[in-house]
């Protein structure tokens, strides 16, 4: 049977179908529900054969974990996907655990991210299972839950020794390849002022102006040591909250008083090559050069930890790799066009499990998934002609990388 034969058998109603049940489980991150689509997904693998079961994590928490046997003599490759969801939002217009499927999409919570890269590993496997295909290389596929949580699920499956030739992680990317995504940092700035009263504010040193001059810089840079101006396309500051007004305790009933405190809270993303604390130490210039500009007034920069949680480093892999190609290929076959493929933005500058599967565990993997354009939104969905789609690249990729076992061979 050919690739293109095993396209063809691939059930569309069936593969909407499965997405549409996951869609329907309420597996907010840290809940019972996500234990319940981890218990349907190992259950869902069971009855395709494969050797599925619950495994450990942190609590209660559990990931789901299947494996189809190969035969022997061709790679492994692994595939990786969360079924934890952030909550809904305000806004919605479907019910956001129906399932629903229209013309042009399916819809609900987590769909985007990222049930559908979920669904359409499981749908692959499934088409070539029922069809009868026997692989060389085992197929190995995971569903992990605290991806939220800085990726405790992955951490726990790779600390439990599972690993593979090669994998692809899932995230939304709209079927772009990522080959590269950033690190992540968190920090705080304290900037400290002088207060006076506004009649007299010619003599303050006023914490508030001094934080409007910074956050637009601090928005603006790029950290320094980027190995390409691809890594350094990956670079990005952003400042999320700011508080400004009277002391360290804000108090906010003296509007007349030149604030003398602002707290900055912000985040930062670096390439594969550049460090924490190089990062930090460009901030540290940043601050220095606003104190140099401001007469009196001090900056004071601390990294903010995980509060228990792992960092989500950064990911690389090199576009020559087999698993690159493999994908590569794959999708010209089914769209006729060139895959994007590299540091591709926004999903460039996401923390995903690949980053633990590239750093933890030593594995060669891309990043690839159907969704992203309607990520993390109200009506949360994805196009259905991109999710299967990728079933479709999938499918084709672990032919090439786990390679048919035919009897005259």
């Amino acid at each position: 049977m050919t690739p293109t034969d095993l396209l063809a058998r691939i059930d569309e109603r069936a593969c909407l179908d499965f997405l549409s049940a996951m869609a329907r489980h309420k597996s907010y991150t840290q809940t019972a529900g996500e234990r319940e689509l981890a218990a349907f997904m190992a259950d869902s693998m069971r009855k395709l054969g494969l050797d599925a079961r619950l495994t450990s994590v942190e609590g209660e928490r559990v990931n789901a974990l299947g494996t189809w046997r190969g035969t022997g003599g061709g790679k492994s490759l692994l595939f990786n996907g969360h079924v934890d969801t952030n909550p809904v939002s305000e806004g919605w217009t479907v019910d956001p655990w129906g399932g629903k499927v229209d013309d042009r999409f399916i819809y609900g919570i987590g769909v985007s991210n990222m049930k559908a890269g979920d669904a359409a590993y499981f749908c692959a496997v499934k088409t070539l299972v029922d069809a009868g295909v026997r692989l060389k290389g085992d197929v190995i596929l995971t569903y992990v839950v605290g991806e939220l949580q800085g990726g405790v699920g992955t951490i726990a499956l790779i600390d439990q020794g599972v690993r593979a030739d090669y994998f692809v992680n899932s995230e939304p990317t709209d079927l772009a390849a990522l080959t590269m995504h950033a690190a992540a940092f968190v920090f705080t700035i304290e900037l400290f002022g002088n207060t006076r009263h506004m009649s007299k504010r010619e003599q303050a040193v006023d914490a508030i102006a001094a934080a409007c001059d910074l956050i637009p810089r601090l928005n603006a840079m790029t950290f320094s040591g980027a190995a390409t101006p691809e890594h350094a396309g990956i670079n990005r500051v952003h400042v999320g909250v700011v508080h400004g007004a009277l002391g360290r305790d804000l108090h906010e009933w003296r509007p007349p008083q030149v604030a003398d405190y602002v707290r900055i809270k912000g985040s930062g993303r670096f390439a594969p090559g550049q460090t924490r604390e190089g990062a930090l130490d460009d901030l540290r210039a940043e601050l220095d050069r606003l104190e140099a500009r401001v007469p009196g007034l001090k900056a004071v920069l601390t990294p903010e930890d995980q509060m228990g949680r792992p960092m989500m480093p950064s990911f690389e892999v090199a576009r020559d790799s087999r698993i690159v190609r493999a994908i590569n290929a794959a999708y010209r076959q089914v769209r006729g066009s060139e895959q994007p493929t590299g540091a591709i933005t926004p999903p460039g500058f996401y923390g995903t499990d690949a980053a633990h599967l590239y750093r933890r565990a030593g594995m060669e993997g891309i990043v690839c998934g159907p969704g992203g354009r309607y990520n993390t939104m109200p009506d949360e969905r994805v196009d259905i002609g991109d999710y299967l789609d990728m079933i479709r690249i999938y499918l084709l990729t672990i032919l090439e990388i786990c390679e048919v076992d035919t009897p005259n061979e």
